[in-house]
């Protein structure tokens, strides 16, 4: 399958990974010189596309013209609209997936402006509010590829180290991405600049090797 992944932060430089690793053909496109910098030491030359997210010409370049699916998960509501919509109406990819990022801005994620799948995290971890979910101990909610990676909860004890520093200065495996944090009954989308407090209820998603480092960072281990 050829996938063009539009944004290589954390969500797009982790799908990439899981996709390459199964051979998939796989693009990621991205303009930020940081990213760029720490895509390149993680994924061969071939993988990586610089230039602007929503340029059609940059599209061209990643071979949207060839691309079975393309997932647009950049952090801008606005951007990932703009690839969708090119994407399905320009280039006619089979299948379009996109990131929302502000759940405001949910309504306008529809298969007509292009988007088979909207993930809305905020929706999916309300969801998870209302089921009452019991929060102790750091517990797998679900196991994904395969068993290879774990979707985890905790809630985070008053001595955990993750108190305080920004989430961009914490020292998370690489294998391991902040999914979503619930803060008195109300969900938050992390951000690099996001701080924890006590009692915050943390989402996470890590494979196995790094639920260990995981559990000492939230402070269950």
């Amino acid at each position: 399958m050829y996938v063009i992944i539009v944004g290589g932060g954390r969500v797009g430089s982790h799908l990439a990974g899981m996709l390459w690793q199964d051979q998939h053909i796989v693009r990621v496109v991205e303009d930020r010189p940081e990213v760029l910098a720490r895509l390149r030491e993680e994924f061969p030359a071939e993988l990586i596309v610089e230039g602007d997210v929503s340029s059609p010409t940059v599209l061209e370049q990643a071979g949207i013209t060839r691309a079975q699916v393309l997932a647009a998960v950049t952090a801008e509501d606005d951007a990932n609209l703009v690839i969708t919509t090119l994407a399905r109406f320009e280039f006619r990819v089979r299948r379009v997936i996109a990131r929302v990022n502000n759940p405001k801005n949910a309504w306008m994620f529809t298969p007509e402006m292009g988007v088979d799948v909207a993930l809305n995290q905020a929706d999916i971890f309300a969801k998870l509010i209302a089921e009452e979910m019991s929060i102790g101990d750091m517990m797998t909610l679900l196991k994904l590829r395969r068993g290879q990676y774990s979707f985890v909860e905790e809630k985070l004890p008053p001595r955990s180290p993750m108190i305080g520093p920004a989430l961009k200065d914490l020292a998370l495996p690489e294998t391991c991405v902040i999914a979503a944090v619930i803060r008195h009954g109300k969900v938050l989308i992390p951000r690099g600049g996001m701080t924890f407090e006590e009692g915050d209820e943390v989402f996470a998603v890590t494979d196995d090797a790094a639920l260990p480092a995981l559990k000492q960072l939230l402070g269950s281990g």
